[in-house]
């Protein structure tokens, strides 16, 4: 009887799979035009575009292009320069007060920062060491007298900065930094220590040649206490490039990338600074050695310094997806162009992006690179509000730090692979320099682990998901409590947080369309998406909850480590795909652009869902009948973007100054049409061999 049913149901399935291709030809029969690119491009600029026209304008010089013909050391010369360069043009002063020549426009500036990228990555990070790190340090956590004294300095690079946060032995866990700054009021000095050799500051941008100060992170000792990692300001060069006494470093020489910048470490061996250079927005020490802060609980206060530096996880998003856009400007344009084997057996060769493979590997990523940049937009918005003062609450910059916490992991990944797929893609073409894709993947390489280990900021996230999860129930009685968390574990279909009741969805058989019509439902997609976070979340509560009752919490987080990262990752995607459907409500809902650009945000959607569709059918979430529509439609998608793919990259905007590879550059596409027009006029002209297999398929069939 069993395996009666069992036939009886792998019939049913075969049935419905060959109703597939005319049900979802059907579905997806509408031709369409095109994109307005126009419209399109003034979207992904996102809300600060004259800022961001203004960087790229910069880009488009030679001045700023990296030259990859350079030794290191001459590339970091050269780097130098450039940022001096920068400052000149006037960009790198927008997030400086206005009363000291800046712009007091903390959104622009990071919009503009992104795209120089382009130029060098080396340049963008250098600059971002300098403005962004130490500069933004003496303006977050100093105060007024420390802004007069040493931001004129930071903006026209008089004064180049190292920001020594990381050391050898503690790399995202600042809490735990070794070097001390220990006050003594009869000097009314700070004596700062790097007492072992893993309390030496490492990988720190400018700290091997250029920097002639740095704000040094430390753990603030006075009158015997300690009250954790403050910053100080510390000049560490003389004017001839030399270390001041007690001061030392070294060169951490070649890297994997960003080669243009000089990383290095310092160390510290009783070295005296005024009591003046303690950065004391939040903590301050008054002559006598006592100390006081606005913020009693000493951990939120470690916490909003460290929040106030948020910007390095703003900027490192949306610069990866910046490297996203830029890499498949290359790769659509190459694979327009660039043809492999004939296929039609009539002397014309095959556009790489008409092979469904091919198309398989870049079009869906045309889609993560939107999602990324509207996401970032919101993202950089969020930022503005709170850093420009006009919404700064602790609430706002809570979820601040969250945001950039699951974003600055979810897109540098997300950039990470694009490049290079991107450059497989190109096959050996990508390869070579002159095409970027590999050198710009090496510079992005570190985005993943600074500013934060996306690991561990992914972490963070997890956490903070626990939280608000546990928020929800912190006025539940025990009774109510205990039959939530049984439902929810009995039963995957009924799930107190609202979402859809998606496992009672066999009854529409017979119908590919329809499954197809609720796949494209965006709150069909929102609910799938949500799911894979909001009941991971919940399981792994109810674990560390049963593990902590019978005094096993640590242990049980610990294995849960990797479930909540993973969760997390996934609330980074959720994001992104939010922010992408919000976007599409400012396109007129009857165009062309937003009929293609909804395609394009349901396959970023329906690709998650199918990467996950394992979880999807163990969790009960999906049948296993629309588990298989799912990669049915994602490559109908796929079809239906193909002849926009050129449209949809071209209206990210870059030009060929800004890409500067030679097979973007049209090269390939004149390389293509001088061998058609060869082999059009050798046929033409009587004189072309004959193919050995013509002759030898017409031998075949005379001795048939």
């Amino acid at each position: 009887m069993e395996w009666s049913a069992s036939v009886t149901n792998q019939t049913a399935d075969i049935v419905e799979d060959q109703l597939d291709d005319s049900d979802l030809e059907a579905a997806e029969s509408i031709e369409s035009p095109g994109i307005n690119v126009g419209e399109v491009h003034r979207a992904l600029l996102g809300t600060w575009p004259e800022e961001r026209q203004r960087s790229r304008d910069i880009v488009a010089d030679p001045t700023f292009w990296r030259d990859d013909t350079l030794p290191y050391t001459e590339h970091r010369e050269r780097v130098l320069e450039q940022v001096k360069e920068l400052s000149r043009r006037g960009t790198t002063g927008l997030a400086f007060p206005k009363r000291l020549g800046g712009g007091e426009n903390p959104g622009g500036n990071i919009a503009a920062f992104e795209e120089i990228f382009l130029a060098d990555p080396s340049l963008q990070i250098k600059s971002g060491v300098h403005f962004g790190l130490f500069g933004a340090a003496i303006l977050h956590l100093g105060t007024e007298p420390h802004h007069d004294k040493w931001l004129p300095g930071v903006m026209d690079v008089s004064n180049p900065g190292a920001f020594a946060m990381t050391e050898t032995g503690h790399g995202s866990d600042v809490a735990s930094v070794a070097t001390t700054a220990t006050y003594e009021p009869e000097t009314e000095e700070f004596v700062i220590n790097t007492p072992f050799r893993a309390a030496w500051k490492d990988y720190l941008g400018n700290a091997a040649c250029h920097a002639k100060a740095a704000v040094v992170f430390a753990q603030l000792i006075t009158k015997g206490v300690n009250h954790g990692v403050h910053a100080l300001y510390l000049d560490i060069r003389d004017d001839e490039g030399n270390f001041l006494p007690g001061i030392g470093g070294d060169d951490d020489g070649v890297k994997g990338g960003l080669n243009g910048i000089d990383n290095g470490r310092l160390h510290f061996a009783n070295v005296r600074v005024p009591r003046e250079n303690l950065l004391n927005r939040y903590g301050d020490v008054a002559a006598d050695g006592t100390y006081s802060s606005p913020i009693e609980s000493p951990g939120r206060r470690f916490f909003v310094m460290l929040g106030t530096l948020v910007q390095g996880r703003v900027s490192l998003d949306g610069a990866a997806a910046v490297a996203q856009q830029a890499a498949l400007a290359i790769a659509i344009t190459y694979g327009n162009q660039r043809r492999q084997f004939d296929n039609s057996g009539e002397g014309a060769e095959t556009v790489l992006l008409d092979y469904g493979r091919h198309q398989r590997r870049l079009i869906p990523r045309i889609a993560t690179a939107y999602a990324a940049t509207f996401a970032h937009d919101e993202f950089l918005r969020e930022f503005d509000a709170v850093f420009s003062g006009k919404g700064d609450t602790p609430e706002r910059r809570a979820d601040l730090e969250t945001l950039a916490a699951a974003l600055k992991p979810t897109t540098t990944w997300q950039g990470m692979d694009t490049l290079q797929e991107a450059r497989e893609a190109c096959g050996g073409a990508g390869y070579l320099a002159e095409n970027r894709l590999t050198f710009l993947r090496h510079d992005l390489d570190v985005y993943t682990t600074f500013e934060g280990d996306n690991n561990v900021l992914l972490q963070l996230v997890g956490k903070r998901l626990l939280e608000d999860y546990a928020k929800k129930y912190k006025d539940a009685d025990a009774r109510e409590t205990a039959r939530l968390f049984v439902s929810q574990a009995a039963n995957k279909a009924i799930h107190e947080i609202g979402l859809a009741r998606i496992g009672s969805i066999a009854r529409d058989l017979g119908s590919s369309a329809r499954s197809v019509g609720w796949l494209r439902e965006p709150e069909n997609q929102h609910a799938l998406l949500s799911a894979r976070v909001e009941e991971e979340i919940s399981e792994i509560a109810m674990s560390l909850n049963r593990a902590q009752k019978a005094g096993k919490g640590a242990g049980a987080f610990n294995a849960l480590q990797n479930k909540l990262i993973e969760t997390a990752h996934a609330y980074g995607e959720l994001i992104q795909w939010e922010a992408f459907t919000r976007k599409l409500e400012e396109f007129d809902p009857n165009s062309e652009t937003h009929r293609i650009l909804t395609w394009l945000r349901d396959l970023h959607g329906l690709t998650l869902i199918e990467r996950d569709l394992a979880w999807y059918l163990m969790s009960g979430r999906l049948t296993t009948r629309r588990a298989r529509l799912v990669s049915s439609y994602v490559s109908r998608l796929i079809t239906r973007l193909r002849p926009h793919a050129q449209s949809l990259v071209d209206a990210f905007g870059y030009k060929d100054e800004h890409l500067r590879a030679k097979i973007a550059s049209g090269a390939e596409q004149q390389r293509q049409d001088e061998a058609a027009a060869y082999y059009v006029e050798l046929r033409a002209s009587g004189n072309a061999p004959v193919d050995e297999r013509t002759l030898y398929r017409a031998k075949k069939k005379r001795t048939r």
